[in-house]
């Protein structure tokens, strides 16, 4: 996984046009903790991974089940080319849409 420690979440922020609550809100963060790492205060790695997610990766987590993670896992152990494949014509499409 990519480390944001180095990275400037205050700039992310301001990239996207969000102001800290809308920004840290998304990931559970309150608009003061927000404040405090953009401050340079350390991140936590589960919040540096939900950064990743959402304002890096623009994962929606509230529609990620636990159950569609379990079934990438599987594919992606049990038949890597499929899931390689799959992964490709996810983004092709992902890049058609943008």
């Amino acid at each position: 996984m990519k480390n944001l420690e180095n990275i400037d979440v205050r700039e992310i922020r301001r990239k996207l046009g969000m102001n800290q609550s809308q920004f840290w809100s998304k990931i559970g963060v309150t608009q003061s903790g927000g404040s405090r790492y953009e401050s340079g205060r350390n991140i936590p790695r589960p919040v540096q991974a939900l950064l990743r997610l959402v304002h890096i990766e623009q994962i929606d987590i509230n529609k990620v089940k636990k159950e569609d993670v379990e079934v990438a896992e599987y594919l992606k152990a049990s038949n890597p080319e499929l899931y390689k494949t799959l992964k490709k014509e996810a983004r092709a499409k992902r890049k058609e849409r943008n």
